[in-house]
């Protein structure tokens, strides 16, 4: 329930990366040894994917600040129930890891959010390139393989998923693997330095060619996990939301948010950086812009949604072009029932600014697009319903807690 129209001033603290989290926690099994990662999100897949891996034997927990111990030497699984799996998208990084220390693994079909078609054929290529067996049957994903050896893989689009999966896998594979037209972003990297805190050999995470030297074992490691990208975003573009708006975002890495610093700035906002904060001000109705969503370093998917409820009520017309998944617009009707102006042709969406949106009772229909809901109902005049609210908590930590230390008229209720 969010009553619109209060600006946001003060300070809040971004907790550590969804994305990178999801990988780090199946990575840590090829171990078979004790593992702690800090600075975790307090979040739904967070603890989806530690029952996940409790269920397949390996012990896990999880304290109020983040911290997740896993022994994974007791792991005794390669065949991962159907249940839980279906709920994230993340839980693909269990074949990369298992197939890395199993040789074999099977599991169902990931789930995760509807935002339109995410085949998983390049991480299927790459698992065969590296010696894997492969057989999809009933819903089922199944591989297998005497042993693994590196390979050049080339990737025929830029894909994070793919690319951090074969990471995992390529870790202890007989020789060297070389990635090609890898992903670059920020979370590749976390994922290839906590294999490199273990023992693997990975070189060139961050560009677009990784090389990965095959290793016979891992070790235990400690590790934290970077701030999250997505959700200091998220907090940029809501600071921007309501003229008066004011507010200090703490425990971020600036380079990573360059994009989004980049576009408020160009409508008007402004953006200031301090070491490992970033101050948001927002003086002004913004400016339209023009938006096109692309791999790391370029706008981020993920940000997309919550920035095209900012544009609703921006001064004039502005284009979005969603290149990286067909069906992230779902969103859009949902801000029309609030007032909003948006045509949709394919992948790309025409936003005209308008003088205000309306409360109303609107549904998540996925993670980023919960926050944009939630960005509109800010900026909203009366009170807006928001439900299917485990969207949101997918991928937010407190995110109605952080909002209303800032001064937002928002709070979660039950029926």
């Amino acid at each position: 329930m969010i009553n619109g129209g209060k600006p946001l001033v003060g300070q809040i603290s971004v907790s550590g990366a969804k994305n990178a989290t999801v990988a780090l926690i199946p990575a840590a099994l090829i171990s078979n040894s004790k593992c702690v990662l800090e600075n975790l999100p307090l979040i739904r897949d967070v603890y989806v994917l530690k029952d996940i891996i409790v269920q397949m034997g390996a012990k896990a927990c999880i304290d109020q600040s983040g911290t997740m111990e896993i022994d994974s030497s007791g792991l005794n699984r390669s065949h991962i129930a159907n249940g839980q799996v279906k709920e994230l998208r993340a839980s693909y990084y269990l074949l990369g890891a298992l197939l890395a220390r199993f040789k074999e693994v099977s599991m169902a079909y990931p789930g995760g959010c509807d935002i339109g078609l995410r085949p998983i054929d390049q991480h299927i290529k790459g698992f065969k390139a590296l010696g894997a067996e492969v057989e999809i049957e009933h819903g089922m994903i199944s591989l297998k393989a005497k042993k693994l050896v590196g390979s050049d893989i080339f990737l025929d689009v830029v894909s994070v998923g793919a690319t951090i999966n074969l990471m995992i896998a390529a870790t202890m594979a007989e020789g060297t693997t070389v990635l090609e037209n890898a992903a670059k972003e920020p979370h590749v990297v976390d994922v290839a330095n906590f294999l490199n805190s273990m023992g693997a050999r990975v070189k060139g995470a961050g560009t677009d060619v990784i090389k990965i030297m095959g290793v016979e074992k891992l070790h235990e490691s400690s590790y934290m996990v970077i701030p999250d990208q997505i959700e200091a975003g998220t907090y940029m573009i809501a600071a921007a939301a309501i003229p008066g708006g004011d507010v200090t975002i703490n425990n971020v890495i600036p380079k990573h948010l360059d994009s989004i610093a980049a576009k408020l700035v160009e409508m008007g906002i402004e953006v200031h950086f301090n070491g490992d904060s970033v101050r948001v001000i927002s003086n002004r109705k913004p400016k339209s812009a023009d938006i096109k969503t692309l791999p790391y370093p370029g706008f981020p998917t993920d940000l997309q949604q919550p920035i095209t409820s900012l544009l609703t009520l921006s001064d004039g017309t502005s284009m979005i072009t969603e290149s990286i998944w067909e069906g992230r617009f779902r969103h859009v009707d949902e801000l029309k029932r609030m007032g909003a102006d948006i045509k949709v042709e394919g992948r790309v969406a025409v936003v005209e600014g308008t003088d205000g949106l309306s409360g109303a009772k609107v549904s998540a229909t996925d993670l980023r697009a919960g926050a944009a809901l939630v960005i509109a109902g800010l900026m909203a005049n009366g009170e807006t319903e928001i439900f299917n609210l485990f969207h949101i908590d997918r991928g937010y930590e407190n995110l109605e807690g952080k909002l209303a230390s800032l001064g937002a008229d928002i709070r979660r209720v039950k029926y």
